[in-house]
C-alpha cells in the first residue's frame, strides 16, 4: 500500500471565508482557530469576513493561512486519516512542523506571527518583486537570472514553472527577456521578493527569535523546502534559512514519490499544490481539503 502525504498550502492561496465550514463542523478545526484567536484576537474574523485586500497584507495573510491549514489537517486527522510524511510550501512548512509535533500549536502560531512581521519589514527595506515563469526549464530560468544584478529563481514549482525574485527596477526587463526566450512571465501580486537574499535580514531576525523557542523531535518526517529532504541536523537553522532560500517543491514531490508516496492531501487553503503535484507526477492521487464538503468526500 502506498504512503500518504499531507501538504500545507502557502501564502497567496488566501481568500475571504477560508476555514469557516470546517470551523462550524469539526471540533478539531475549531480548537485550532480558537487557539489562534486567543493569541491574536481578530484572526477568526479576518479569515471568515476579511476582504481580499485585508487578507493580502503579509502580517494578516500568514497567521490566517496558517490557522486554516492547521485546522484542515486537524479535521482530516479527526476522521482517522494520518499521513506518513508532511510537507508545506513556504509558510505551510511551519504548519507542517506543528502538525508533526516539532512545535506546539501555540509556539508555531507565535512563530508565524513573528515570521510575517520580519518578512514584511525586510520587504519594505529591500524592495523587490516576483514573477512566475512558464514554458522554460528551471535551468534556462537560472541562466536568465544570472544575467541580472539581483535576480534569483526562488520557487522550483514544476519542470515548466519557476518563480523568480528580482529588484523592482529589473523585474520588467527580466520578464521581457523570458518572452524573448519563448517563455511566459507573469508578475505576482506580492509585497516582497520572498525566498531570496532580499530576505536575509528576516532570516537573521528569525534565527534570533528561535533561540527562545523549544523544538521537539518530530513524530513523523517533515520535508524541508531548503533541502527537499526530511528535517535533520540544526532544525532552527533550517527554519530561519527557509525564508531566504529557494522552495524546492518539484524535488520534494519527486523524492516523496520515490519513497513510496502515492496519495497527497493538500490541507488548508486552495488547490495550488494539488495542481502542481499532478503536473509533476500524473500517476499519484492529489486532492485538497478546505471545506466540510471536501472532508466528507474524502
Amino acid at each position: 500500500m502506498g504512503k500518504t502525504v499531507f501538504v500545507f498550502s502557502g501564502q497567496g492561496a488566501q481568500y475571504p471565508g477560508m476555514g469557516k465550514s470546517l470551523y462550524e463542523s469539526s471540533d478539531a478545526a475549531r480548537a485550532v482557530f480558537d487557539m489562534a484567536e486567543s493569541i491574536r484576537p481578530g484572526t477568526i474574523k479576518q479569515c471568515f469576513e476579511g476582504t481580499k485586500e485585508e487578507l493580502s497584507v503579509t502580517i494578516n495573510t500568514q497567521p490566517c493561512v496558517f490557522a486554516a491549514d492547521l485546522a484542515a489537517a486537524a479535521a482530516v486527522a479527526e476522521k482517522g486519516i494520518t499521513p506518513d510524511y508532511v510537507a508545506g510550501f513556504s509558510l505551510g512548512e511551519i504548519a507542517a512542523l506543528a502538525f508533526a509535533g516539532m512545535l506546539s500549536y501555540e509556539d508555531a502560531f507565535r512563530l508565524v506571527c513573528k515570521r510575517a512581521e520580519v518578512m514584511d519589514k525586510a520587504a519594505k527595506e529591500n524592495r523587490g518583486a516576483m514573477a512566475a515563469v512558464m514554458k522554460l526549464t528551471p535551468e534556462k530560468v537560472e541562466e536568465i537570472c544570472a544575467q541580472f544584478r539581483q535576480a534569483y529563481p526562488v520557487n522550483y514549482n514544476s519542470a515548466a514553472q519557476t518563480v523568480v525574485a528580482a529588484a523592482e527596477d529589473e523585474i520588467d526587463e527580466l520578464c521581457a527577456k523570458v518572452k524573448e526566450e519563448k517563455g511566459k512571465a507573469t508578475k505576482l501580486a506580492v509585497s516582497g521578493a520572498f525566498h531570496s537574499p532580499f530576505m536575509n535580514s528576516a532570516s537573521d531576525a528569525l534565527a534570533e527569535y528561535l533561540e527562545g523557542v523549544e523544538l521537539r523531535e518530530p513524530k513523523l518526517p517533515v520535508i524541508s523546502n531548503v533541502t527537499a529532504q526530511p528535517y535533520e541536523g540544526d532544525y532552527k537553522a533550517l527554519i530561519a534559512a527557509q525564508v531566504k532560500s529557494p522552495v524546492r517543491w518539484q524535488k520534494t514531490v519527486e523524492n516523496l514519490v520515490e519513497w513510496g508516496a502515492d496519495s497527497f492531501i493538500e490541507v488548508g487553503v486552495g488547490k495550488t499544490l494539488a495542481g502542481l503535484i499532478k503536473r509533476i507526477n500524473s500517476e499519484v492521487k492529489a486532492v485538497n481539503i478546505e471545506t466540510k464538503e471536501g472532508l466528507d468526500a474524502l
